[in-house]
């Protein structure tokens, strides 16, 4: 197939502009660009507060959680915990912001958005070691967050997917804290290996694969990428995670080692939706102006609405 008309548009647009490589333009001029291209304003939510998580291995974070709209501060949910996405180097709060206010809405949770430390500054383990964290702050926080914590998801878009599914590994070898359902949004699950959708899709899809190395140098700074820790994929046991939904898109450098993902869960008697949008490019989650972006939010709030249940 070919790209849709919409997906089409933004290309010619973003690859019209001759913009020089992240890697030349350094993490401070990327996270801006990719600011200014992420950010838009979502729909209303009944409340949106901004937290510090203190104690941090790598210093204080900052966490925002998001309640869906026609709620009240009686009312108890399940909650979302959900890790953007940007290479491990640039993204932020803000860039999540509509998705996370969507996810809320439709979802009938509450959302805790990680504003977890980016690379190169601050390089791995600091990212996953933040998610964690925040994971062990929501539920000690449940009370004030009005969320139940034995109803607890984890979700991610593409780095923030790789973090989300190694959270999910640590949180069952430590058998702490339970969680019912990972959304993984196009994860990037595979530093390691160079997968066949890496070369095909690598030029002219927005994400390239000059990006990719770029993105892994500066979280790996020297590590081996081949640890479970850095490539979830490669781990030798994915038996007992939660329910996953994986959605993928056609075009996208890290289609197949999502496919792969969906398949090594499965293998390993985890359930599996799996969502694949074709015509779409990586980034469509988030990039509202695509119509496909709000079929996958959509789809995902179900999935998520399903396994944690509705308000109490």
């Amino acid at each position: 197939m070919a790209p849709t008309r919409e997906v089409q548009d933004f290309l010619d647009l973003i690859n019209g502009l001759a913009m020089p490589p992240l890697a030349e333009q350094g993490p401070e001029a990327a996270r801006a660009g990719y600011a200014q291209l992420a950010t838009t304003e979502g729909p209303q939510v009944a409340a949106v507060r901004d937290h510090t998580v203190t104690g941090g291995q790598h210093g204080d974070f900052a966490v925002r959680s998001y309640r869906p709209a026609g709620s009240d501060a009686a009312d108890t949910f399940g909650c979302l915990v959900w890790i953007h996405g940007g290479g491990f180097v640039i993204g932020d709060l803000e860039t999540a912001d509509s998705t996370c206010r969507v996810l809320a809405n439709e979802a009938d949770v509450v959302v805790v958005s990680v504003d977890y430390h980016l690379a190169p500054e601050h390089p791995y383990p600091a990212a996953i070691d933040d998610v964690i964290t925040a994971l062990d702050w929501v539920v000690a926080h449940a009370d004030d967050l009005g969320v139940d914590a034995t109803r607890l998801a984890v979700g991610g878009d593409s780095a923030g997917g790789n973090l989300a599914a190694v959270a999910c590994q640590l949180a069952r070898a430590a058998h702490s804290p339970t969680i019912a359902f990972q959304l993984l949004v196009y994860p990037a699950v595979d530093l390691a290996e160079d997968h066949p959708s890496r070369r095909e899709n690598g030029e002219g899809y927005f994400l390239t694969q000059e990006t990719m190395i770029w993105f892994g140098r500066q979280y790996l700074a020297g590590r081996d990428p081949a640890t479970p820790r850095v490539s979830p994929l490669l781990a030798s046991d994915l038996s007992k995670l939660p329910p996953a939904m994986v959605i993928t898109a056609e075009f996208d450098p890290l289609r197949d080692e999502g496919f792969a993902y969906a398949d090594a869960l499965e293998a390993a008697g985890v359930p599996v939706e799996r969502v694949h949008f074709d015509g779409e490019i990586h980034g469509f989650f988030d990039f509202d102006f695509l119509p496909d972006c709000a079929v996958a939010r959509s789809r995902a709030a179900t999935a998520i609405r399903a396994a944690l249940d509705s308000r109490s």
